[in-house]
């Protein structure tokens, strides 16, 4: 799934959940994470690659010109993998399969954990936190992601 870096460009950042799909965009240049939306998953069975949460992500790339997807691989504080990274790994699988365009992985431990933590300080609480908290989530890998590779 690692390619070559396509240089100048937006990157898209993903957040797999078993509910949502919190979805952050990068600007051109590479130095800003931003929230862009949550995508419903949908439920279907490995290896099923028609579904809308794919549609609207494939969307989102053709419509932003995004150049490369970075999706957040949960990794226990250990650094093994478990059935989530699977999930993701399989959820990177599909999207590769409808789009033409790199993806990679990053280290999403405890992103989650730091976005909800986040959020409560700034007052945000109860159905608005659930609503974006997984956007937060995609700004945290893309943008760790983006600095580690910022020029």
């Amino acid at each position: 799934m690692t390619a070559p870096a396509p240089g100048r460009g937006r990157r898209l950042g993903i957040d797999v959940g078993a509910v949502r799909v919190g979805v952050a965009l990068s600007d051109p240049d590479c130095m800003l994470a931003t929230p862009l939306v949550t995508v419903a998953r949908d439920v279907r069975e490995p290896g099923d690659r028609g579904g809308s949460d794919l549609r609207e992500i494939a969307a989102l790339v053709a419509e932003h010109n995004v150049v490369q997807i970075v999706i957040g691989l949960p990794r226990t504080l250990a650094g093994a993998e478990g059935p989530a990274a699977q999930a993701a790994r399989a959820f990177a699988d599909d999207l590769s399969s409808v789009l033409d365009v790199p993806v990679e992985f990053s280290d999403e431990r405890l992103t989650t954990v730091v976005a909800t933590r986040q959020l409560r300080e700034r007052g945000v609480k109860g159905k608005r936190q659930r609503a974006v908290v997984d956007q937060a989530a995609a700004v945290a890998i893309l943008q760790g992601w983006l600095d580690a590779h910022s020029r």
